[in-house]
């Protein structure tokens, strides 16, 4: 196994939900913690708590919004930066990248009925569908 190494002043060790919040995977740090505790996140292969440490080489499984990312940790950083910093931060399985963009393809291709509505019906639109349903 290649050895992993950090440039000065990065921590050795870090707890799961502040990587995965600096390395763009959640918005807050809050949303990162409910992911692991709802097992979205794996680490290595099993279920952790948010305060696991999370060491480069690791192995993170996330699944988020129907989408799974399947990485390995390469750096660690305890602060949020820019995305182009938050990809440097980790490198995806190359099988996990082409499943996730086929499951976008297959979301833009085939998009969810109900996408285009926004709220209960007008009153016009409840009289089309009664003229539809025949009542």
């Amino acid at each position: 196994m290649e050895e992993f190494r950090n440039p000065g002043g990065a921590p050795e060790r870090l707890r799961i939900d502040k990587w995965l919040w600096a390395a763009r995977f959640f918005k807050t740090r809050s949303l990162a913690a409910q992911a692991v505790e709802a097992g979205r996140v794996q680490l290595n292969g099993a279920r952790v708590k948010p305060s696991r440490e999370v060491r480069p080489g690791d192995a993170v499984r996330v699944l988020s919004g129907g989408l799974e990312w399947v990485v390995t940790v390469r750096r660690l950083a305890d602060r949020r930066g820019p995305a182009t910093a938050a990809r440097a931060l980790y490198e995806e399985s190359e099988a996990s990248r082409l499943a996730r963009e086929a499951e976008v393809a297959a979301r833009k291709a085939h998009p969810d009925p109900a996408f285009g509505m926004k709220g209960r019906p007008s009153k016009r639109d409840r009289r089309l569908l009664r003229r539809l349903t025949g009542e």
